[in-house]
């Protein structure tokens, strides 16, 4: 929960780096949302009014968590315009968010994995 928090408090921070625990530990939360919205809404005849309210809510942290795990791999944000691309780009964003941060600093700030050790 606590990595769901962080992101929302960083909602319009698309600079510096994302760890792979903070960006997935996101999605993970969100699909737990989102499947639980789609069953309240299942169940009281509602429509996709709660899912459709909660994706626009969290459209912003999505794309800024997004951008800085590919900081955290030494790509650029815009890289998300991949996902533009159907299947295909999915798939390249998925290769890139799960690969392993950048060692040492690179141009979008220090490792991330180094500020959980202090």
């Amino acid at each position: 929960m606590q990595w769901y928090v962080k992101v929302l408090q960083n909602y319009t921070g698309f600079q510096g780096r994302a760890a792979r625990t903070e960006y997935w530990m996101f999605v993970l939360f969100n699909v737990i949302v989102s499947i639980v919205l789609s069953i309240v809404e299942s169940v009281t005849h509602l429509g996709s009014y709660l899912t459709g309210i909660y994706s626009l809510a969290v459209l912003l942290p999505s794309l800024a968590v997004g951008a800085r795990r590919l900081h955290d791999t030494g790509r650029s944000g815009w890289w998300l315009l991949l996902s533009i691309i159907p299947l295909i780009g999915a798939i390249i964003l998925l290769i890139y968010t799960v690969q392993d941060s950048q060692e040492s600093e690179n141009q979008y700030g220090p490792n991330p994995k180094l500020e959980f050790t202090k």
